[in-house]
């Protein structure tokens, strides 16, 4: 199995993590806009909002793991407000917050940093033990196509596309496949059972 790095990755991607005892991460390919590497949906209180932030762009073709995070813009503190806004209320957050705000606040340098320290962070609370293992060199297939822009049937295929308790699914509906911080706050302990 093999994937791409992903900030805030959709519940979809923890799935398939706790699917394997190893998977590989490409960490020899570029940049893509409009992808997961650098985006993540939460549940607000108006439905999917969408968080992402900037990288400083390179004249070169840099790979993945040297693709720099840019800090000139106050993105991380507006991105902290809207998790804490869509958040506040939900079971378990105030028992994640601290230590995840760390992460964000110790500000890693590149894209892939910031990113890995993100999904291990969700592995650990979660309960995920699977080993990451970092491609030498690009071209193994990416196995699951996970982008925010094309559908896919991973859930669906994994007999995962059944609903957990959303703060605000009394005003909008159940929204599947969000990110995975939306079953960790939400479900807690409980988000292992979910997965598997």
């Amino acid at each position: 199995m093999t994937l791409t790095i992903a900030y805030f990755p959709p519940i979809e991607y923890f799935a398939l993590l706790a699917k394997y005892s190893s998977v590989f991460m490409e960490a020899h390919e570029s940049f893509q806009k409009q992808s997961y590497r650098n985006r993540c949906h939460i549940y607000a209180e108006n439905g999917v909002q969408s968080l992402n932030f900037p990288i400083q762009h390179s004249s070169k073709n840099l790979p993945i793991t040297e693709v720099l995070v840019d800090y000139s813009t106050p993105w991380l503190l507006k991105t902290k407000r809207c998790i804490d806004t869509a958040y506040h209320s939900s079971a378990f957050f105030d028992y994640y917050r601290d230590e995840l705000y760390a992460i964000l606040d110790e500000k890693p340098e590149t894209l892939w940093d910031l990113d890995m320290n993100i999904i291990k962070f969700f592995m650990s609370k979660i309960g995920i033990a699977t080993q990451i293992l970092p491609t030498d060199e690009y071209g193994l297939e990416i196995s699951a196509d996970i982008h925010p822009k094309r559908p896919n049937t991973i859930l669906n295929d994994l007999g995962l596309a059944r609903p957990y308790y959303q703060v605000f699914s009394q005003r909008c509906g159940f929204i599947s496949n969000l990110s995975v911080m939306d079953l960790l706050f939400n479900e807690g302990p409980a988000s292992l059972d979910y997965l598997l």
